[in-house]
């Protein structure tokens, strides 16, 4: 993935109207956290879907929308989601084209978003606290985003213990290779790992490609809440769970490098990431060094 191709994801036919780009929905925050599914929001916007509407617990979302007017909610009762909660979702994410689900949601909400990830045919995004208690067996027509402690998890809870010290020892390419040849049951129902990393590694069904934009400093709070946003975005536009994935790697990375040589350092944060997206037109190629 380039920076041409992510603009070419994100071009708009001249007769567009509104809803043709994309509806997103989001569930996710607690009361502990409500910054990441604004974060990852705003970031859907950023990519280029017509509309993001988060349902989230009723305070959750009330400070939501104090937070932007650019993100509309949906209140349900409560300070976190529970399975009772998971058909009306289930009913409510019928009008939308994709599904972000997991930003901010805590522990409290795993039956719940078990439940919706197992029943929902929409296509998604899972990351954060919904990879909790998830096997490689339930997602289908998914991009999942696991950090390595995430993807260690999902393995474990997917009974394939012995892929761990193989994917410990080998480089990004050894370790994509072995994820593709040991987890086709998942991959054979149109989904796609987006594994997270020094070097990202995206795999679907047939493809495996590798981003190597961002640095140390996206080891930060609300970074990968954006991530999800981005692809999640890009999903409700384009329908394509693959290039969405790598899309996100991409210019996530790409704006984390532009930060890193503009504040001279580490001192960036998530929604510094979040303003820059809105300068990709003027964004150029950044080139890393290679190591002497």
């Amino acid at each position: 993935m380039n920076l041409n191709q992510v603009k070419k994801l994100m071009e708009r036919k001249k007769t567009a109207r509104k809803g043709e780009n994309g509806h997103l929905l989001i569930i996710g925050g607690s009361e502990d956290y409500v910054g990441a599914p604004a974060l990852a929001g705003l970031a859907a916007l950023r990519a280029g879907c017509d509309s993001v509407t988060i349902a989230a617990p009723e305070k959750v979302a009330w400070t939501i929308n104090k937070i932007s007017p650019d993100l509309i909610t949906k209140k349900f009762p409560g300070a976190y989601f529970t399975l009772k909660h998971a058909k009306e979702l289930l009913k409510f994410s019928d009008r939308f084209d994709a599904v972000l689900i997991g930003n901010g949601v805590t522990e409290k909400a795993d039956r719940c978003c078990a439940y919706f990830i197992r029943k929902s045919m929409k296509p998604k995004v899972i990351d954060a606290d919904a990879l909790n208690t998830l096997t490689f067996k339930e997602p289908h027509n998914s991009i999942l985003t696991p950090h390595r402690k995430e993807l260690e998890e999902m393995i474990l809870n997917s009974r394939k213990e012995f892929l761990l010290p193989k994917i410990k020892a080998g480089n990004p390419k050894e370790v994509a290779e072995i994820l593709q040849g040991n987890l086709k049951y998942f991959l054979q129902n149109n989904n796609v790992l987006l594994a997270k990393g020094p070097t990202d590694v995206i795999i679907s069904r047939n493809k495996i490609t590798f981003n190597k934009t961002g640095n140390p400093g996206m080891a930060k709070g609300g970074t990968g809440d954006i991530l999800a946003g981005l692809a999640a975005g890009f999903l409700a536009k384009s329908k394509e769970p693959f290039k969405s994935a790598a899309a996100a790697a991409f210019i996530n990375g790409q704006i984390g490098d532009r930060l890193l040589k503009k504040k001279k350092g580490f001192s960036f944060i998530a929604s510094d990431i979040l303003d820059d997206l809105g300068k990709i037109g003027n964004l150029k190629i950044t080139k890393k060094k290679k190591k002497k």
